[in-house]
């Protein structure tokens, strides 16, 4: 028997962690802050796969495994996210998602 923290407490938040990343990405106007919802949501997909290995398996890796690809791929769409506002700040001095919705020479 695990006497640790219950599965519930995982999930519950990494459900609030989701869903806040959610409304960020929804509302927000600005580049940076939804790119930093998109974050908030992948790191709340690898709790959730740290957790269900942990109750599930736990003498195995491959949650850990999938929690470091998840982590190496947000890494790299972090970077190439933030190149591109860059780009765009550079053309348009303003990152505002609405001033950028076309794209113009």
């Amino acid at each position: 028997m695990n006497a640790g923290i219950p599965l519930v407490y995982f999930l519950v938040t990494a459900t609030l962690m989701f869903f806040v990343g959610v409304y960020g990405f929804m509302t927000r106007k600005n580049m940076i802050t939804i790119l930093m919802s998109v974050e908030l949501m992948l790191n709340a997909v690898n709790i959730n796969f740290l957790a269900f290995n942990r109750f599930l398996f736990p003498g195995q890796l491959e949650g850990h495994f999938f929690a470091l690809f998840i982590i190496a791929v947000a890494a790299a769409e972090a970077a190439v996210a933030i190149a591109i506002i860059i780009n765009i700040y550079r053309h348009f001095h303003n990152i505002d998602v609405e001033q950028a919705d076309e794209m113009k020479y």
